[in-house]
């Protein structure tokens, strides 16, 4: 697309208001900082919290003054695409607001166990480490981040009449799913196996740690071929932004549930043949890499398509 075209002011970009999307973001600002204030402001990094609050309102305002004094598909970009770079920041967040509340791992543990006669997440990575396995696997969870990006970015490019409703139903779903980890805090295996010991995971042993993660966010080394480019890109991401939050369900595997489906409306076999082998990969991956149970993973396969209609609905009846 030429530059001279997307700077072009058109009837297709000249509305006011701001994105759907953007309203989703103030609106969970203003319903977690009311969270906040019932619960006192008792949290240990609410400075951190405040301030990741005011800058994403503060930046939406300044990024929409901008797209009012020069309406064009350039800023309507820089819009969408700086809603969906802030997700990375409201992840952390979610810890924020949980860890002050009694972890539950013991149960979805114990809900593994049940299921699956064992814990998948402590025997995948270390009975299957080769490095074929473990790249693949590792790429297919790395893959995340990117895999939005190509949707979004065809959506501009090919599919404009539907990009501010594709945004919507990425940037809604995401927040649809941290209202979920904030009211159900459940770390994942790599930090629940940690503190409670592998040894007693492996006798089937699953202990009420209560509030052990407010103090601690310490976890297990991620399992795999070490040597991997795509095993350390996984503990990179660890290392970044990795929390003992938003195990269940798995938004890893729900969002790419949701490129999916966002994918099969375009009718571009490619695009959906990426996605859906990423898909396939991220889903084992996820507890492969032990982030997640492996009923986080299938349960982020139902949640994730739920989430994609109710955002579908939500959009049609917003009236766009």
């Amino acid at each position: 697309m030429p530059l001279k075209h997307l700077l072009t002011v058109s009837p297709d970009t000249s509305r006011r208001g701001l994105l759907l999307a953007e309203w989703v973001v103030v609106a969970y600002a203003l319903f977690t900082l009311a969270v906040m204030a019932l619960h006192g402001f008792d949290y240990p990094a609410l400075g951190t919290m405040l301030t990741l609050r005011g800058g994403a309102v503060a930046s939406i305002a300044l990024l929409w003054a901008c797209h009012r004094w020069h309406p064009c598909r350039l800023t309507v970009l820089l819009r969408a695409v700086w809603l969906v770079v802030m997700l990375s920041w409201w992840y952390p967040d979610t810890y924020s607001l949980n860890c002050t509340q009694p972890n539950l791992d013991h149960l979805f543990a114990r809900a593994e166990q049940w299921c699956f006669g064992c814990q998948p997440a402590l025997l995948f990575g270390a009975q299957w480490s080769q490095p074929v396995v473990s790249e693949l696997l590792c790429l297919g969870y790395v893959s995340y981040y990117p895999l939005i990006a190509l949707t979004m970015f065809y959506g501009f490019l090919c599919r404009y009449s539907h990009f501010e409703r594709t945004v919507f139903v990425i940037v809604g779903s995401f927040f649809l799913f941290y209202l979920v980890f904030i009211f159900l805090p459940v770390a994942g295996p790599q930090f629940y196996y940690y503190a409670v010991g592998v040894d007693q995971i492996a006798r089937g042993h699953f202990p009420d740690v209560g509030h052990f993660f407010l103090t601690h966010t310490e976890a297990l080394p991620t399992p795999g071929w070490h040597p991997g480019w795509a095993h350390w890109l996984v503990e990179v991401a660890h290392d970044a932004g990795e929390r003992p939050t938003a195990a269940f369900p798995s938004s890893h595997v729900g969002i790419t549930v949701e490129l999916l489906w966002l994918a099969v409306e375009t009718r571009r076999r490619w695009l959906i043949s990426v996605v859906g082998v990423f898909l396939v990969l991220m889903f084992f991956g996820t507890f492969y890499i032990m982030a997640h149970y492996a009923i986080d993973a299938i349960a982020g396969l139902l949640v994730g398509t739920l989430f994609y209609w109710l955002c579908l609905r939500i959009y049609v009846v917003a009236g766009k």
